[in-house]
């Protein structure tokens, strides 16, 4: 997967910027999302957004760094309706398959929906729960990793469906203890 942003970055930035580390083998509170070509090398980093208390500018940032931020608005403002009513199967209908993360230590892989489902205590623990309800969207943190939620707990960010990123479906790429 990689975001528009990381499809003009990779062309740019190719030869002077390392690949960020593999999250699943890297600990929860260091990793963050990783965009990747769709041959699954990681696209190198170009520069990070600020935070600002804005919502026209969190859309503008979106907008320039992202794609249209309209899209990215709807999951968002989706993702935490369905937290706050702990509604597991929609926030699971949000989320990018095959999903990765990182609980009690371990490693933790959900094939799809249904799997999130039964795992979803396990994956959307109070914290992340908390960090995703009480995000306010003009103080969203945006960069070519996505748009970050609290400290990191949950990002939503655009997966490129061809191989020149023209089509993004906007998706939950983590859901992460940070401390």
């Amino acid at each position: 997967m990689k975001t528009p942003m990381a499809a003009f970055a990779a062309l740019w930035l190719a030869a002077c910027t390392p690949a960020d580390p593999d999250p699943a083998s890297t600990p929860a509170q260091a990793t963050m999302p990783v965009a990747e070509t769709p041959s699954g090398a990681a696209a190198p980093a170009p520069p990070v957004a600020e935070v600002v208390d804005d919502p026209l500018a969190v859309n503008q940032t979106i907008d320039d760094v992202l794609g249209d931020h309209a899209r990215y608005e709807a999951v968002i403002r989706q993702l935490q309706q369905a937290v706050a009513a702990n509604d597991a199967a929609a926030v699971a209908a949000l989320v990018n398959y095959p999903f990765a993360t990182v609980r009690d230590g371990q490693p933790l892989k959900i094939a799809d929906a249904d799997a999130f489902v039964r795992e979803y205590d396990r994956i959307m623990t109070p914290a992340i729960a908390d960090a995703i309800k009480r995000q306010k969207y003009s103080q969203l943190m945006v960069n070519y990793k996505g748009v970050m939620f609290g400290n990191g707990e949950a990002w939503v960010n655009g997966i490129c469906k061809d191989d020149a990123c023209k089509d993004v479906d906007v998706r939950v790429v983590a859901l992460q203890p940070t401390s």
